[in-house]
């Protein structure tokens, strides 16, 4: 490829290597854009009835009896009409009925085991092998971009490496989860054929859209693996660049319509009460909860996906025998650390627009959910939400210990305990809970006369904000361990940014506060300004503080792998505890259906039709959880088969160059 570029100049080079670009990406994209078209306008084909051959047989036979009736009355048949359920449009309903269940062997077959645990283990293993796969293209992506702007070459060489292993091991993931998506549509048609059935005859008009899309991202996964070498240098490398950002992209459209599946289950839309497809297929997909749901999940794999990664250099970290292996992964788990945590700050808010959601969509669910059958469950999750950012803070707050200067933050970090453990406890208390009557009796009534006042959702989000601003000041003290800032107007940069935390923590108590006083209809808007504040720390005082200690003074280099062991054993828990809360959630929006397989439209008469225990629940998501970590490590071995190690010159108190996540700035 090099000697094809060698009598070019630098301009027809990047001329070629546009065009190359965009012709690759019009023929990857082609068959999506063409079926997009379908999409837009109904869908075409008659989803969730039968066949099109059938349907036209029905018709010609149709027609012919009416030809050959002698009462030459010769009125049209008139189709018939349905209202969709959600859009409240009418229609003409081209589908069949969801079919109503019996519970007998027909339509739920038994195995001599749960069918419903089985078809959670193999949908749980499914999706955290998906998140994974979708998040670590996007990891490539930035980690290849840092390289590719660093002016150090040896560290530019660095990131080359690290973002060539991570696909690496994605490639090795990505045939597992082709694996277990076989497995899991196996399951589903093995174990409940008619809702199965159902659900893939409504969404029949993008089935096509689905499986071009995963055959495009694996002929462009496999382009950017196998192409590493060819595309290293020049231009080719923004070529390649470019092929991961083609390759995040379809994988993304590729969960929003798995995504739309579980949406139309919680929430129908495009069906009407009967459950007849009313051949508008774009409100099949784009229901209620779709939206909220797209963006909680994208959060949510890459939040998991840095989890995981960092896991793993935490682990080769503690098996190390020198310290340049040790400094190597300490960096490693600490890009991985830093993408992860960047995207789990958001994803409470993301988390609270879908419960606001399906409140909107349902009062019912909503209350099902955080104050009814399932209120225990999202005091787990608060727990375990609490335990992610405890401790995501205490890893940064050793992380210090690796920088000369950071010592001087060390006297503060217990007022931060302090706001962190305050916060959560309030966070973690709930307003109502269901109880039984002997309970409620020696209460006095289902909320506690004390607690039960910092359940209410104004006081809650009071603790979880403040949370974050504490963790956000967190990595700005981390961003500052090796540097003072230098610039001119330090002072005034410093005093406005102390005001700054103070005021947006002051409004956040006052919010918390206020909401005992006005209705909870109105209790529920003070979140916006309540996230507003926080997103200011995040979005303003961030790059703020980058630039105040642009052209700082360097109190001393990093020393990479100088690190407490127990640090790395905080990565582990911190990916068990995520891996552990992904489970727990991904049982929560299924439990919250009750009965039904798609909500008030298909129902669930299996004899498993009903909420299982906490316990149980927690004992299964546990062994999916355990499952998940032996298996990922299978994964992560056989990624160091044939691994050759790429020497790079360099101290091991090597800088990391600064990027988009939260990174102590240091020069080169």
């Amino acid at each position: 490829m090099g000697r094809l570029f060698t009598p070019m100049t630098r301009g027809k080079k990047k001329i070629f290597a546009v065009t190359a670009l965009f012709v690759a990406g019009v023929f990857l994209t082609l068959p999506i854009l063409l079926s997009v078209t379908a999409l837009a306008s109904g869908g075409g084909g008659s989803a969730g009835g039968p066949p099109p051959e059938v349907l036209a047989a029905q018709k010609a036979a149709a027609e012919a009896a009416a030809a050959a009736g002698e009462g030459g009355e010769g009125e049209k048949e008139k189709v018939e009409m349905g209202r969709d359920v959600y859009y409240k449009t009418e229609g003409p309903a081209i589908g069949m009925p969801a079919p109503i269940t019996a519970d007998n062997e027909t339509f739920y077959p038994r195995y001599n085991f749960e069918s419903r645990v089985l078809l959670w283990v193999a949908n749980q293993q499914h999706l955290y092998y998906g998140s994974f796969v979708l998040a670590v293209p996007i990891f490539c992506m930035c980690i290849e971009l840092a390289g590719m702007m660093s002016k150090d070459k040896a560290m530019a060489k660095k990131y080359d490496q690290l973002a060539y292993d991570f696909i690496k091991i994605s490639l090795t993931a990505y045939s597992l989860t082709a694996i277990l998506g076989g497995i899991l549509i196996f399951t589903f048609l093995t174990l409940y054929p008619a809702f199965f059935g159902y659900l893939s005859g409504i969404f029949r008009p993008v089935m096509h859209i689905y499986a071009l899309t995963f055959v495009a991202e694996s002929g462009v996964l496999y382009i950017y693996y196998y192409g590493w070498d060819k595309m290293r240098e020049g231009v080719m490398k923004w070529v390649h660049l470019s092929m991961c950002v083609i390759l995040n992209v379809i994988g993304t459209v590729l969960m929003f319509l798995a995504n739309s599946w579980i949406a139309f289950m919680m929430s129908p839309a495009g069906v009407d009460e009967q459950g007849r497809y009313l051949g508008n297929i774009w409100h099949v997909v784009h229901t209620a909860l779709w939206n909220p749901l797209n963006v909680h999940r994208i959060l949510g794999n890459m939040a998991f996906g840095g989890g995981v990664v960092a896991a793993y250099a935490a682990y080769r970290f503690l098996s190390s025998n020198t310290d340049e292996e040790r400094a190597h992964y300490d960096w490693m788990g600490y890009i991985a650390m830093s993408l992860g945590v960047a995207f789990l700050i958001p994803l409470p808010f993301a988390g609270y627009w879908l419960m606001r959601e399906v409140y909107a969509y349902r009062q019912q669910m909503g209350i099902t959910l955080m104050g009814g059958l399932l209120a225990w469950l999202f005091i787990i999750q608060a727990t375990m939400i609490g335990i992610l950012f405890l401790t995501t803070n205490y890893y940064l707050w050793q992380a210090l210990g690796r920088m000369t200067g950071g010592e001087r933050f060390q006297k503060y970090i217990k007022y931060l305990v302090f706001i962190l453990v305050v916060g959560l406890l309030v966070f973690i208390t709930p307003h109502t809970i269901v109880m039984s009557p002997a309970e409620l009796k020696a209460m006095g009534g289902q909320q506690h006369p004390v607690l039960g006042n910092y359940g209410v959702m104004s006081a809650k989000n009071g603790g979880i904000n403040a949370i974050i601003m504490t963790t956000i000041l967190s990595f700005i003290w981390y961003q500052r361990g090796n540097r003072v800032p230098t610039v001119s107007w330090s002072k005034f940069g410093n005093i406005f940014m102390g005001c700054f935390f103070v005021v947006a923590q002051l409004n956040n108590i006052w919010l918390a506060c206020y909401g005992y006083f006005i209705p909870a209809n109105v209790r529920i808007g003070l979140s916006v300004p309540q996230v507003a504040g926080t997103l200011s720390c995040l979005l303003l005082m961030t790059p703020l503080n980058l630039a105040m200690l642009k052209g700082g003074r360097e109190l001393g280099p990093i020393r990479w792998g100088q690190i407490p062991p127990r640090s790395q054993y905080a990565i582990i828990m911190l990916a068990t505890a995520f891996t552990w809360m992904m489970g727990l959630m991904g049982y929560i929006r299924s439990s919250v259906r009750l009965f039904w397989h798609v909500n008030e439209v298909m129902r669930d008469n299996s004899p498993w039709a009903y909420t299982h225990t906490i316990g149980f629940a927690a004992n299964v998501i546990s062994f999916n959880v355990l499952f998940f970590w032996i298996s990922i490590m299978f994964v992560f071995w056989l990624g160091t088969l044939g691994a050759k190690k790429v020497p790079v010159k360099g101290p091991v108190s090597q800088p990391v160059p600064g990027g988009a996540s939260p990174q102590p700035a240091t020069g080169h």
